[in-house]
């Protein structure tokens, strides 16, 4: 048979002996080179580094016909490669939404949420793509609304709701005035209520006494001094004012934070703590714009400064005596730490430094300090740093497209177990307590450790949707009785933690003491209202919780229309995971309601109904009717994970996880065409 490659003859390509090529160096000199690296002349003179010869690139002449089959084989591996499209290079594809994932053989190991690439958004074609992370809870959503349209053409929503620089750029008024002096001292006050007792950022009386400081001495030409106290400005207006009425933007304080973002120095080479406290303060106002990667970049910058400066590390009593400004050097680490797993567990960002690179030690009382420096309660700080660990291990261990030992089952049980623990062990005055006004910063951390729950628990109930939505793909598939038992515990753990966070910030919204530009009770609450419509889906008798889905709706409506710029992004989405249900009820709605409720006829012992505002943390009830902050007394035995069925799950060995029916673990842990590839 005649060679699919035709090697051209002897008579149309004549070898030819390449000629020797000089070295650089003699040709120059146009002397004879007698080749080698280095040449005997570069030898001989001294300097054989720089020797070096030119790349010549020959042109051959070969036959017409030659390349014509080379042209043709090309062609016929083409269509060869066309009949396996696995094969086919991701330009060579048709053009489509997303890219269906490869089967993978390790498949139980993996979050079942994540496809074998990362998810990039073409927003502006002008711009890189947009790398939307699985833990964001737009990226959920998104999820939720694939899986109720079963259509592959459904794409993330961009995010266009938020203050881009040019507008930031009119709002600019490099000739801006401090404020009065009582004006100054109402915010400042503000911002240690709202603020510092959650984070610590600043020193109390210092920085009250840099204030008065500024004022006596007309002392506002500093830029650094300008830039810190523009930030706590711009803080204590965003939490105090109701919107202002302005062509560029209507968040209060966006003038202060313009004029310090554009004179805070970049590239300090010897930064002050001052700095690092401004960065972290500018960080946490980006939210309030919606820039959340403005505020990743901040907080990212203020860790690297900290390094230089050593934060991570304890410093010597003889390079700082003062021991209120050692706590205040430990202390600012930690609230680096706390931002950094934060800001990764709302957006889905990987951790920046990891918990071996840390040696500093834990905050602390000082001794004698008559002042009362220090910002926020010792035992609370450090509670917020182990939860802030625990969230950075549900990112790293669930969300990660790293390859473990352990099953996902496994990871998912060593995290709720440290959730427990850190529960457990809280103190008594950082516990949720319904004998007495519960402090903010209380409700703060309780609704965070919801949040680690939700983000860890999830993909389970996601999964149950996939399985009511598909019954005839998994009905004969759900055999075992164990591995029901634990989806469906692990799906109760992520509804219960909703409905408490939903019930906290409703008792929040029904006081009037809900921040109406806060970022972050707009995105617990968007987190939880997901939740709802899952479990309204999935198991009948939670039905309740569709209006709690709606009172979400609500709540985020009335903030984006006074003009906070996450809520309106989280709206957007709740509404069009609304209209996905309004379309499902329209058009054989009944026909998906009876799959769902025979796909969850096949689970023994069906989820026990809790009236929604009667719901606890965990599963502790209260005899209100109203929804409200409803908490567990300060014993240690309320404060379980859902009662006996968490307590066994917790209990089971890692050991029992692997004998799990090889089939349902595949239909568990693939989903088929939900990867977050897009065009």
């Amino acid at each position: 048979m005649k060679s699919s490659s035709k090697i051209p003859n002897t008579d149309a390509v004549r070898k030819q002996k390449k000629k020797s090529i000089a070295c650089r160096r003699c040709h120059s000199h146009k002397i004879k080179c007698t080749g080698g690296q280095p040449c005997l002349k570069c030898r001989q003179a001294g300097c054989p580094t720089e020797c070096n010869y030119v790349n010549r690139d020959r042109q051959i002449k070969v036959h017409e016909s030659y390349l014509e089959d080379l042209a043709a084989e090309n062609q016929r591996l083409r269509d060869q490669l066309s009949q396996s499209p696995r094969f086919l290079t991701p330009r060579e594809r048709q053009p489509q939404d997303e890219d269906v994932p490869e089967p993978d053989t390790d498949t139980h190991v993996r979050n079942p949420m994540l496809g074998e690439r990362a998810w990039f958004l073409p927003h502006d074609p002008s711009l890189p793509p947009i790398h939307v992370c699985e833990a964001a809870c737009t990226a959920f959503a998104t999820r939720i609304r694939k899986v109720l349209t079963k259509s592959e053409t459904t794409s993330h929503m961009p995010r266009t709701q938020y203050t881009p620089e040019d507008t930031l750029m009119k709002i600019r008024n490099p000739a801006m005035q401090w404020p009065s002096l009582p004006q100054a001292r109402l915010l400042l006050q503000i911002v240690f209520a709202q603020v510092t007792r959650v984070y610590h950022l600043v020193l109390r009386k210092s920085t009250t006494d840099q204030l008065e400081d500024a004022y006596r001495k007309s002392n506002f030409d500093d830029p650094v001094l300008t830039c810190k106290f523009f930030a706590l400005f711009a803080l204590g207006e965003v939490y105090s004012a109701r919107s202002i009425p302005s062509f560029e933007c209507n968040v209060p304080g966006v003038a202060y934070y313009v004029n310090a973002i554009t004179m805070i120095p970049i590239l300090p080479e010897r930064p002050s703590l001052a700095h690092i406290e401004t960065l972290l303060l500018l960080s946490l106002y980006s939210f309030f714009l919606n820039r959340r990667h403005s505020a990743f970049l901040l907080v990212g910058s203020a860790m690297r400064l900290g390094l230089t400066v050593g934060l991570n590390h304890n410093i010597p009593e003889s390079k700082c005596p003062d021991p209120v400004e050692r706590q205040h050097r430990t202390r600012l680490w930690w609230a680096i730490y706390v931002f950094d797993r934060m800001y990764g567990s709302k957006v889905g960002w990987p951790i920046q430094i990891s918990d071996a690179d840390i040696y500093v030690e834990m905050p602390s009382n000082v001794p004698g300090d008559i002042h009362d420096d220090h910002t926020s309660d010792t035992e609370f700080l450090v509670a917020s740093i182990e939860l802030a660990k625990i969230t950075g291990q549900v990112i790293d261990r669930v969300y990660s497209r790293k390859r473990f030992s352990e099953s996902f089952l496994q990871r998912e049980q060593k995290l709720l177990i440290s959730l427990k623990e850190w529960c457990c062990a809280l103190p008594p005055q950082i516990r949720l307590n319904r004998d007495s006004p519960v402090p903010k910063n209380v409700i703060s951390l309780h609704l965070q450790f919801n949040q680690c729950i939700m983000l860890a628990s999830r993909p389970i109930l996601l999964h149950a949707l996939i399985q009511a939505t598909s019954p005839e793909s998994i009905a004969e598939d759900i055999t075992q009785t164990n591995i029901r038992q634990t989806l469906k515990t692990l799906s109760d753990a992520c509804i219960h933690a909703a409905r408490h966070t939903h019930s906290l910030i409703v008792e929040e919204w029904t006081n009037g003491s809900l921040p109406i530009f806060g970022y972050f009770y707009a995105h617990y609450l968007f987190s939880s209202a997901l939740i709802m419509v899952i479990s309204s889906l999935i198991y009948p008798e939670n039905s309740n919780d569709f209006a709690l889905f709606e009172a979400a709706f609500e709540i985020l409506r009335a903030m984006s229309s006074h003009g906070n710029l996450a809520a309106t992004e989280f709206y957007d989405n709740l509404e069009s995971v609304k209209q996905c249900l309004d379309d499902i009820r329209g058009s054989g709605g009944g026909s998906f309601h009876s799959d769902v409720s025979r796909v969850v006829e096949t689970f023994n012992d069906p989820l026990s109904v809790i009236p929604p505002n009667q719901l606890g943390l965990f599963g502790n009830t209260t005899v209100s009717g109203i929804p409200e902050a409803t908490v567990p007394s300060n014993t240690a035995n309320d404060m379980t994970f859902l009662g006996e069925s968490m307590e066994q799950f917790l209990a089971q060995p890692g050991l029992d996880f692997d004998l799990l029916d090889p089939s349902l673990t595949d239909t568990v842990y693939s989903w088929p065409n939900l990867s977050l590839w897009t065009s």
